[in-house]
C-alpha cells in the first residue's frame, strides 16, 4: 500500500511540474477500425482542468486541434467541450504502424491547444491503438510445392512455408493443420490424389525465438516414389481471434528419387553489419556451404526462403551458385534497420538446407532534419495573419522537428536565424512553439519572414530551414500580397540612367477596385529609382557608383484602390556589381617606422596598409618596392616589410623608399606612397647612483627620530629615454628587522619602526634601483650605511665599522650590536661638555670681531683633502645657534671635483644650516656603483626628475665622483651631491662665518656660499624634518 501510494504522489507531482510548465500529456487507448463519432475522453474532465474566476478570458475556453496542413486527422475534438471522438477515417493499426509487431508499441500522437492566450497550454495525447482480428492469416501461395525423397526416414520433418498475419498477439497465428479430404478419388499410377495423405504426413509447429509459428510436415510412413510420387492435401491456418479467421491453401508433395545427403552450412546463422551508404554490389556476406554426396548430387543451388520479406528480396540478391549475398538496390536504415535473410542450400533434394543471415545496416548521417509546421492561428496562402494587438505570448504554431537517423546523427537542434519578435519555446522532445516575444506593430513591421533552421549533431551537420511568413494585420480585409515578398537584384556600376531593373508583381484577395493595385516605392526608397505606378517596372534612373554605396535595400508598397485602401510592402534588395574605376589608396601618403637597432634580418619593421575601393579582383592588391630592394623586401599581399640588412644607428640613422600599390583589374591601377624607417636606440644603459656617491660613505640615524622620517635618500640616472629611463628602488639586502623602508619612485629611506635599544648601531642596506626598459631591465647595486644612535661621538670608530662592513659578503647581514661600548659613555659626556664650552666662547669671540670689522666680502674656502675633523655635538648649546632661511639657485658652472653641503633648517630651533666642503677617496668607492656617462644628457626624464645631465658632465672613467680640491678653487662655488651624516659637525679652515643663499628648490643645485668663520658650530647636518 505505502509503494502505491508513493507512485500516486510522484506521478501527481510529476503531473504538477509539467502542468505549471503550459505542457501536459494525456494517454487513452482506443481499438482499431472503430466507427466515426465514438466518444474516447473528454480533455476537460480528465485534465482537471479549471477556470479562475479572477482571471478574465479574451475569448470563451477553447480546445484546438493542432495537426498539419493536409493531414486528415483520425480523431475529432469538440471545440468547447474538450470531448475527443474518433473521426470518419477510421483508425487501421496495421497501416498506422506497419512493421510493428509488438502490442505496446502502435502509438497515434495529437497536439490540442488550449485557448486562449491566458489559459493556454499544449496537451499532447498518445493513442495506444489496440488491435482486433480484422485480418485473416494467408499462405503465401495458394499451391505449396515439397518435394521429398524416397528414402526418407520416419519422423524426418520438412519446412512448410508459414502464412502471414498483420494482426499482433491473440490475433496473429496460432495454428496450423491438416485437413482431412471429402472425398478420395481411386489412385492410379502417376496420378494427383489425396487419398492417403493424411496417414503418410503429420503436421507439427515449431516457435521460434522472434515468436514466429513455422509449419513443419512430419514423414509417418515410409515413402515409394514407384508406387505413388504425388500426394495432395489441404493445409489450414488459423488466428485466436475471436471469431477466429483462417485460411488454406494446396499441399502438394512430390517423392523424388533418392539423394542422400542434404547440404551443410558452415554457419547457421551469420550476423553482419552494412552501411546504409554501401554502393549496389557490395558484398553483403559470403555463405559456404558443402555436400558429402557426388556428382550432380553434390552441386549446390543457393536462393533465398519465401519467408522472408518482399523488401528483403529487393534490397538483396543471392549468387546461386557461389553463395555470395550482394546488395541490389540501394539501402535505407531508416527503411528498416535490420533484415533478416533465410537463405536454402539445395542439392536438388526434397529437403535444403537452412541459414539464416541477419544484416544490420548501420546509419550514416543521409538524412536532413525535417521540420513539421502545425498552425495553431491557421494561415491564410501560406501567410499567418496576426493582430498587432495579439497580447504577448500568443501561441502561432508548432514546431516538430525529427531526424529519421540514429544516435547523434538523429538529434536535433531548432533555432531561428535572426532576431525577430518571436521565439520558440520548447514544450516536448523535438517540439516548439511559436510565440510572440515582443509587442508587434503594424506600423513598424508588416510581415515577417521567420527561417527556422533545423541542424542535427551529425559530422558535418545537416541542416534544414522552414520559412515561416507572418503579417501583422491592422484589422481591416484583404490587402495586396507580392508574389514575391524579397526581391533581390544585381546591376553593374556605372550604368545608363533608366536602366530597366525589374517588373514587380503583387495580388490582392479583394476584387473590383479594391484589387486593383498602384505601386509605389517605399519612404526608404532612394531618389535613383523609380517605379511605374501601374506596371510596376522599376528603374534606375541615374548613374549608380559602387563605391559610394554597393548595396540598397528598401520597400516597394502595392497599394489598392479601397476605401479606406490597404496596402502591403515588400523588400528590395539591389546589388551593385564592381568596375575597376578606383585605384589602390594607401591610407598615409607617407610612413614613418621606427624600430630597434638590434631588429634582426628580416624582422618586422612595419606593416603598410593599403586599400581599393572597388572589390574582388579588381580589389586585390599587390604591393612592391620601387627602389630601396637592397635593404627591404615588403611581403605583396600582406603589406609586411622587413629589411634584408642589419641595422647600425651610428652609421645610418633611417631610410626612404617608395611602395607600389597595383589592383588586380584587367585594366590595372597603381599608386605609390613615401616608406621612412627611422633606427632607434635600445635600453644599452644601466642606471647610475648619484646619491651616495661612495659605499663607503654614512648617515646618523637619532635614536629619537619617529617612524615615517626621512633618514636619507638615494637618487641614481640613466643614460636612456623614456621608459628605458624610467627607475625603481628597493632594499635587497641588510634590512632584516624591517626597520626601514624606501619609497620606490623617489629613493626616500624612511624609518617604518621606532627605534630600540636592539636596533642601536651600524645598518648596511644593500639598495638596487632598476630601469623599466624593455625587452629587459637593468640595474645597480649601491650600499648605504645608517649609523642608529644618539651622537656620532667617535666618527673614527664608525668610519672603521663601515670598513670592516664593507669587506662583508653583501648577501651577509652585518653585526647588530657594534654600538659604543657603554663603559666609554662617562668620557664621552665630559668631552661633550668640553668641547661644547670651548665652541660656545670661540662663537661669541668670532661673532664680535665680525661685527667690529664688518668684513665687506667672504674669504675663499679651501678645501683639503685630510683637512675635515669630526668632533661631536654639544647638545646644552643648541639655543644659541642662529636662524637662516634655506635659498637654493641654479649652478652657474659646474665642477665635479667639489662638494657643497646644505643644511635646511627644520623647525627645531638649534638648528643651524652648514656649508662645507668633503673630498672622498677614490679606493673608498664600490664596484656595485654604476658607470654614468655625464657626456651623454638623458632626453626623458619624469616632469619632476632634476635634469641631471645639464648639472653634471664629465669624462671621468671613475665609476663614481671623485671628489678633490682643484687649485685654483673658484671663489664660493660649490656643488650639491650627497648630504653628511646626522648630527655630525664638519669643521674647514675659514677665516669668517659661512652664509649660503640659493634661489633654486633643486636640491641637487649648485649651491653659491661665503664663508665668514674658521669652524662651525655643531649641529646635525641632515635636510629632513623629524
Amino acid at each position: 500500500m505505502d509503494l502505491l501510494s508513493g507512485t500516486y504522489l510522484l506521478a501527481v507531482l510529476l503531473a504538477c511540474i509539467v502542468f505549471q510548465s503550459g505542457a501536459q500529456e494525456k494517454n487513452y487507448t482506443v481499438r482499431e477500425e472503430l466507427p466515426e463519432n465514438v466518444l474516447i475522453g473528454n480533455l476537460l474532465k480528465d485534465l482537471n482542468l479549471t477556470l479562475d474566476p479572477d482571471v478574465p478570458l479574451s475569448s470563451p475556453l477553447q480546445f484546438k486541434l493542432v495537426y498539419k496542413t493536409g493531414d486528415v486527422p483520425l480523431v475529432r475534438v469538440e471545440e468547447n467541450t474538450g470531448e475527443i471522438f474518433t473521426a470518419a477515417n477510421r483508425i487501421d493499426r496495421e497501416k498506422l504502424c506497419a512493421g510493428i509487431f509488438s502490442e505496446n508499441r502502435c502509438f497515434y500522437e495529437v497536439e490540442v491547444a488550449v485557448l486562449p492566450d491566458e489559459v493556454f497550454r499544449l496537451v499532447k495525447i498518445r493513442f495506444l491503438i489496440e488491435d482486433i482480428n480484422d485480418n485473416a492469416p494467408l499462405f503465401p501461395s495458394t499451391v505449396i510445392n515439397i518435394s521429398i525423397p524416397e528414402n526418407t526416414a520416419i519422423n524426418s520433418r520438412y519446412s512448410v512455408p508459414s502464412a502471414i498475419d498483420p494482426d499482433i498477439g491473440v490475433n496473429g497465428i496460432q495454428h496450423y493443420e491438416l485437413l482431412k479430404p471429402k472425398t478420395a478419388p481411386k489412385r492410379t499410377f502417376g496420378s494427383i490424389t489425396n487419398d492417403q495423405g493424411q496417414n503418410v504426413f503429420g503436421l507439427d509447429i515449431t516457435e521460434t525465438p522472434e515468436g514466429d509459428k513455422w509449419p513443419q510436415l512430419i514423414v509417418q510412413q515410409i515413402l515409394d516414389r514407384e508406387q505413388k510420387d504425388t500426394y495432395v492435401m489441404k493445409i489450414k491456418v488459423e488466428d485466436g481471434g475471436s471469431p477466429p479467421r483462417s485460411s488454406t491453401a494446396i499441399l502438394q508433395v512430390t517423392v523424388t528419387d533418392v539423394n542422400d545427403n542434404r547440404p551443410v552450412f558452415k554457419e547457421n546463422d551469420v550476423e553482419v553489419s552494412v552501411p546504409e551508404n554501401a554502393p549496389v554490389g557490395t558484398s553483403v556476406s559470403q555463405l559456404h556451404a558443402t555436400d558429402a554426396d557426388l556428382g550432380s548430387n553434390a552441386q549446390i543451388h543457393f536462393y533465398f526462403s519465401n519467408q522472408i520479406s518482399s523488401l528483403a528480396k529487393r534490397l538483396f540478391a543471392i549468387d546461386n551458385t557461389t553463395g555470395l549475398i550482394t546488395i541490389r538496390e540501394p539501402l535505407d536504415r531508416e527503411e528498416s534497420p535490420v533484415h533478416k535473410l533465410t537463405v536454402l542450400a539445395s542439392d536438388g533434394s526434397s529437403t535444403p538446407s537452412r541459414a539464416t543471415v541477419t544484416v544490420n545496416v548501420t546509419d550514416i548521417n543521409d538524412n536532413v532534419p525535417s521540420i513539421d509546421t502545425r498552425y495553431i492561428i491557421n494561415p491564410v496562402n501560406g501567410t499567418v495573419l496576426l493582430s498587432e494587438k495579439a497580447p504577448l505570448n500568443t501561441k502561432i504554431a508548432l514546431i516538430t522537428v525529427m531526424d529519421k537517423d540514429a544516435d547523434q546523427n538523429g538529434k536535433v537542434t531548432c533555432f531561428t536565424d535572426h532576431d525577430v519578435p518571436f521565439r520558440l519555446k520548447p514544450v516536448f522532445d523535438n517540439q516548439f512553439l511559436l510565440e510572440t516575444a515582443t509587442f508587434l506593430d503594424y506600423e513598424a513591421t508588416r510581415e515577417y519572414a521567420i527561417k527556422i533552421v533545423a541542424s542535427d549533431s551529425g559530422k558535418p551537420p545537416l541542416n534544414q530551414s522552414a520559412m515561416l511568413l507572418i503579417k501583422i494585420k491592422d484589422e481591416n480585409d484583404n490587402a495586396p500580397v507580392f508574389t514575391q515578398p524579397i526581391i533581390g537584384l544585381s546591376i553593374p556600376e556605372n550604368n545608363a540612367p533608366g536602366t530597366q531593373l525589374t517588373k514587380i508583381s503583387a495580388t490582392d484577395a479583394d476584387s473590383g477596385r479594391n484589387a486593383e493595385i498602384s505601386y509605389i516605392l517605399g519612404s526608404d526608397a532612394p531618389p535613383i529609382f523609380n517605379l511605374d505606378r501601374r506596371t510596376g517596372i522599376l528603374t534606375a534612373v541615374r548613374k549608380l557608383d559602387r563605391e559610394k554605396q554597393d548595396r540598397y535595400s528598401f520597400t516597394v508598397l502595392a497599394k489598392d484602390n479601397g476605401m479606406p485602401p490597404l496596402q502591403t510592402n515588400a523588400t528590395v534588395t539591389v546589388s551593385v556589381l564592381d568596375q575597376n574605376d578606383n585605384s589602390p589608396a594607401f591610407t598615409h601618403n607617407e610612413y614613418n617606422f621606427y624600430v630597434p637597432e638590434n631588429l634582426p634580418m628580416y624582422g618586422t619593421v612595419g606593416l603598410i596598409t593599403v586599400t581599393d575601393a572597388d572589390a574582388g579582383d579588381n580589389a586585390a592588391v599587390t604591393l612592391s618596392i620601387l627602389n630601396g630592394r637592397d635593404n627591404f623586401i615588403i611581403d605583396p599581399l600582406t603589406g609586411v616589410i622587413r629589411p634584408n640588412i642589419t641595422f647600425d644607428r651610428e652609421q645610418q640613422g633611417s631610410y626612404t623608399f617608395q611602395v607600389k600599390a597595383v589592383d588586380g583589374g584587367r585594366l590595372q591601377r597603381s599608386s605609390t606612397a613615401k616608406v621612412t624607417i627611422n633606427v632607434v636606440d635600445v635600453n644599452d644603459n644601466r642606471p647610475v647612483f648619484v646619491i651616495p656617491s661612495s659605499n663607503y660613505s654614512y648617515e646618523l640615524v637619532p635614536t629619537s627620530a619617529s617612524p615615517g622620517s626621512v633618514v636619507t635618500k638615494v637618487f641614481a640616472v640613466d643614460n636612456d629615454t623614456g621608459m628605458n629611463a624610467e627607475l625603481r628602488y628597493s632594499i635587497i639586502g641588510g634590512n632584516s628587522r624591517g626597520l626601514f623602508t624606501i619609497d620606490q619612485l623617489t629613493g626616500n629611506i624612511t624609518l617604518k619602526e621606532k627605534v630600540i635599544t636592539s636596533d642601536h648601531g651600524l645598518h648596511r642596506l644593500v639598495i638596487k634601483v632598476n630601469d623599466l626598459g624593455q625587452p629587459e631591465s637593468l640595474y645597480t647595486i649601491a650600499l648605504v650605511h645608517l649609523f642608529v644612535n644618539e651622537t656620532v661621538t667617535n666618527s673614527s670608530y664608525v668610519q672603521e665599522l663601515v670598513r670592516r662592513n664593507m669587506e662583508t659578503p653583501v648577501g651577509q647581514n652585518i653585526g647588530d650590536g657594534e654600538i659604543t661600548p657603554q663603559t666609554n659613555d662617562y668620557v664621552k659626556i665630559i668631552i661633550a661638555i668640553i668641547a661644547g664650552t670651548m665652541t660656545v666662547i670661540l662663537v661669541i669671540f668670532v661673532t664680535a670681531l665680525v661685527r667690529c670689522h664688518q668684513t665687506p666680502r667672504h674669504k675663499v674656502v679651501q678645501k683639503n683633502k685630510q683637512s675635515g675633523e669630526w668632533v661631536s655635538p654639544n647638545q646644552e648649546n643648541r639655543q644659541i645657534k642662529k636662524k637662516k632661511k634655506k635659498k637654493k639657485r641654479s649652478p652657474k658652472s659646474l665642477l665635479l671635483n667639489f662638494v657643497t653641503i646644505e643644511e635646511s633648517k627644520p623647525d627645531d630651533p638649534g638648528h643651524e644650516h652648514i656649508n662645507g666642503t668633503l673630498d672622498i677617496p677614490v679606493e673608498l668607492e664600490e664596484q656595485t656603483m654604476g658607470k654614468y656617462n655625464w657626456a651623454t644628457t638623458p632626453t626623458t626624464f619624469k616632469p619632476d626628475s632634476p635634469d641631471l645631465a645639464k648639472h653634471y658632465k664629465s669624462a671621468s672613467p671613475q665609476p663614481t665622483f671623485q671628489i678633490k680640491p682643484e687649485t685654483p678653487v673658484p671663489p664660493k662655488k660649490h656643488h650639491v651631491i650627497q648630504e653628511l651624516p646626522l648630527d655630525n659637525t664638519f669643521v674647514v679652515g675659514c677665516d669668517s662665518l659661512s652664509k649660503c643663499s640659493s634661489s633654486s628648490s633643486d636640491p641637487y643645485s649648485v649651491s653659491e656660499c661665503s664663508c665668514q668663520g674658521g669652524f662651525k658650530t655643531p649641529g646635525p647636518i641632515h635636510t629632513r624634518q623629524l
